[in-house]
């Protein structure tokens, strides 16, 4: 061919070349024997960064942070049904995120299955909980145009995993070249009886709540909600949990529904109507005795104006109309917080050295859980910055999560609120972020504990729990030393223990190249 593609390949080959050429540019893998035809095309084929990890939950962790960040899909390059059940608890959170991602599964080869060699496992069956589309590859002569089904899937809003599983003689037979990805659908409109329920709730005088998730609560689409609430007192308030939010210095301020049960039901007491754009209806993280498990107060409406599929912008300037809102205004910048310069080190204390500190158009991956319940309020006037949470639940993600920000965010300084238990899930990802040499740095929350499930003993009614108890919820026998086990991943820390050594450490860090940790000892 005359555009250098050579005219004859194999079936592994023109997957690479057809995934490149609908623009999926980075692998995150940790292959197997299946996929070492794979493997091989990478090197013949320009435009695909790979990027290993040591464990497969790494790779579909930096997948999903990639994905939030790039908007559009990576790759991922898993081995057969364990390696892709290693990576199924991030690929869970990346399908709560709505993250596009091509998640590719080696397989055995066609022929080979049938005598239930070793690995040999139902991955339909794993993979199909967290994957919109599934396909299995039967020839090479198909996987290209089953890569570019794959692509076009995972692009489908709101955003969605694709798996292709990669039987290992599609990957090494003749394949047929680059397939043209299909058209890939737009994004639904909301209904016109949405946008008059939602503008009858606005003019009934009652209390409303525009909740807003997806589109909707990222910059454009808080601008217009803002624009609707100063116009018909409604008040907005983000999801618990979202895949990204923009915030900062000049950006709308907004709140999020609070993780604490109690909590919750609280802030959504009094509303007459929930309004939900690209949000989901609000219920509990958990069952509770005594508790509901629907949120919103008795006897208020739900009204979605806009699904996290359908066209959320469209849908707010529609009612924007309707109500007829006024034009944006510029938000004033308030003043940057400033540096605690006394006291001790604790979560107040944290947070207000992050709102201080936070440089502009860095990317926050937050897996704080108990310890940084507070830091949301405390960044709010911090230089801008985008803000990515644990929106699936299944900790694990952050450290992973900040290793795929990084990689498509080169020019941005990625911040990695991380607690410790949650961490050790899944710390092999710091050997990618020494490896890539990403702008990384890990501030760990070490109060050697899984401080989350001591509270959530009280709330379920476990009470008097014993020694057998508190020592499963216990890390401190013996104590995780991070600082060591980063330098063995080949990533510099420090481990502090006051809060001025907590702000030497993070200005220092902030300085430098990462990657980079800090062991907050708590």
């Amino acid at each position: 061919m005359t555009d250098g593609t050579p005219t004859t390949m194999n079936g592994a080959e023109s997957l690479v070349r057809t995934l490149v050429a609908g623009g999926v540019e980075v692998c995150f893998t940790n292959p197997g024997t299946s996929e070492m035809h794979f493997v091989a095309a990478l090197d013949r084929v320009e435009g695909m960064r790979c990027v290993l990890c040591l464990f497969e939950g790494g790779a579909t962790g930096a997948a999903d942070g990639y994905g939030r960040m790039a908007d559009k899909p990576a790759s991922t390059l898993l081995h057969l049904g364990p390696g892709l059940s290693n990576g199924l608890a991030n690929l869970h959170n990346a399908r709560r995120a709505r993250t596009p991602i091509v998640n590719i599964v080696g397989e055995h080869a066609t022929y080979h299955r049938e005598y239930d060699a070793p690995l040999t496992s139902d991955i339909e069956g794993l993979a199909a909980p967290v994957s919109a589309w599934l396909r299995t590859g039967m020839s090479a002569a198909e996987i290209g145009a089953d890569g570019a089904a794959a692509i076009a899937a995972a692009r489908t809003a709101p955003g969605q995993i694709a798996t292709l599983i990669l039987p290992a003689n599609t990957a090494w037979d003749p394949g047929t070249g680059i397939a043209p990805v299909p058209a890939v659908p737009e994004r639904a409109l909301a209904s016109d009886d949405a946008v008059a329920a939602a503008a009858r709730a606005l003019a009934s005088g009652e209390p409303v709540l525009l909740h807003l998730g997806d589109r909707a609560v990222r910059g454009e689409g808080r601008v217009i909600a803002d624009r609707i609430a100063r116009k018909t007192g409604a008040h907005l308030m983000a999801m618990t949990s979202n895949a990204r939010i923009d915030r900062g210095a000049g950006t709308v301020p907004i709140e999020r529904l609070p993780y604490p049960i109690d909590q919750a039901i609280e802030a959504l007491k009094g509303f007459r109507h929930i309004i939900l754009i690209g949000a989901t209806q609000p219920v509990g993280f958990f069952a509770y005795p005594g508790k509901p498990s629907l949120l919103a107060p008795e006897g208020s409406t739900t009204i979605t104006l806009a699904t996290p599929g359908e066209d959320q912008i469209d849908a707010l300037e529609r009612l924007a109309e309707a109500v007829a809102a006024p034009p944006a205004e510029p938000i004033a910048a308030a003043a940057r917080p400033s540096l605690p310069t006394s006291g001790p080190l604790d979560q107040d204390t944290i947070g207000q050295v992050l709102g201080a500190l936070i440089p502009d158009n860095a990317v926050i991956c937050d897996e704080s859980i108990t310890t940084g319940r507070n830091f949301f309020a405390l960044t709010r006037d911090a230089a801008p910055h985008t803000w990515l949470q644990l929106s699936g639940g299944a900790i694990g993600l952050g450290i992973p999560m900040a290793t795929g920000a990084a990689v498509a965010c080169p020019d941005r300084k990625v911040i990695n609120l991380q607690a410790d238990g949650s961490g050790l899930y899944t710390a092999q990802a710091l050997w990618t972020q020494a490896r890539e040499r990403l702008d990384v740095v890990t501030l760990v929350w070490s109060n050697r504990s899984y401080a989350i499930l001591r509270a959530e003993l009280a709330n379920v009614g476990a009470l008097n729990p014993g020694p057998k108890a508190i020592g499963m919820l216990s890390l401190d026998d013996p104590a995780v030393d991070w600082v060591s086990l980063a330098r063995g991943f080949g990533v510099d820390g420090r481990r502090v223990e006051t809060l001025a050594a907590f702000i030497d450490a993070f200005q220092h860090a902030l300085a430098k190249p990462g990657p980079y940790l800090i062991e907050v000892s708590l």
